[in-house]
């Protein structure tokens, strides 16, 4: 390993500490100043958070010299309202603290030189903002500039959704079954990208009214209109089940807006099969759009 570099390990890590060579001893008499300017700083992504959704916090170390950095040792502190998921570092490590995180360099760090970690955060769907984080770096020499070791972040929580599906059986005729779902949004934010996904085993989707569904490899996807808070959108789908019962599985979700409840964005349906092997009359109580 080059001085000044920390070890790489795939997959997980990837702290790198590169510089230039050490800087020329002073000469005698030389009254220029010395020890090593460490500094840090920390963002995160994205700069709103979401409820229930990933939050990424980047901490960029550098040492403007014009010492060498004696093994430093980086300290990240995170709020309670995310949960730690992975730190792409193989030196880092739990803190004595929760939701502390401690990154000691196994080397020097030369003047000149640049690194960062990676923690890679969950937002409790609970959190309010905002959240505070806060980075820290010492060293083991002299720094006359500790102004700069230290940084803190304020991130703001966006209010979210709360959406919430429902389904129903609502007619069958044979192997042939029609679903009725129900998508609500509970508020207070309005949700413009929800998209709802059935899991149906072997059934095999025939037709959909009220939104947009394609058909998967055991799913079937469907793209909702906006949906504002307190509102609701209707669906009406329609399977061939495989052995004339249908278990399906539906899950409600926002790539974009995060979710306060995510309890309820599943529901479960399972669909009796009949007492008779054939329809026995039965028949569908609305029409079935077929494609």
């Amino acid at each position: 390993m080059a001085h000044g570099a920390a070890r790489v390990v795939a997959g997980i890590i990837s702290l790198a500490l590169v510089g230039a060579p050490g800087t020329v001893p002073a000469e005698p008499g030389d009254d220029s100043p010395m020890g090593a300017d460490l500094s840090v700083r920390m963002d995160t992504l994205p700069k709103v958070a979401q409820p229930g959704q990933p939050l990424l916090y980047r901490a960029e170390v550098r040492n403007t010299g014009p010492e060498d950095a004696v093994l430093p040792l980086l300290t990240i502190r995170l709020p309670e309202g995310v949960e730690i998921l992975r730190v792409n570092v193989a030196e880092c490590r739990p803190g004595s603290t929760a939701n502390e995180v401690v990154c000691p360099s196994e080397h020097d760090v030369v003047a000149g030189g640049i690194g960062g970690v990676t923690i890679s955060g969950l937002v409790r769907p609970g959190a309010r903002g905002p959240l505070e984080a806060t980075a820290t770096l010492s060293s083991e020499i002299v720094d006359e500039n500790e102004a700069n070791n230290s940084s803190r972040t304020l991130t703001d929580v966006d209010q979210g959704a709360d959406l919430a599906v429902r389904l129903s059986r609502r007619a069958r005729a044979g192997r042939l079954i029609t679903m009725g779902a129900v998508v609500r949004n509970r508020g207070p934010q309005a949700v413009r990208d929800a998209a709802l996904f059935f899991h149906t085993r072997r059934a095999r989707f025939l037709s959909a009214m009220g939104a947009r569904c394609r058909s998967y490899p055991g799913l079937v996807g469907c793209r909702l209109h906006a949906i504002r808070s307190g509102n609701r959108v209707r669906l009406r789908l329609a399977f061939r089940a495989h052995r004339r019962a249908l278990r399906a599985k539906a899950t409600v979700y926002s790539i974009h807006v995060g979710d306060r409840h995510p309890a309820n964005n599943m529901a479960r349906l399972t669909s009796i099969r009949p007492k008779s092997d054939e329809s026995g009359g039965l028949r569908p109580k609305v029409p079935i759009n077929l494609r």
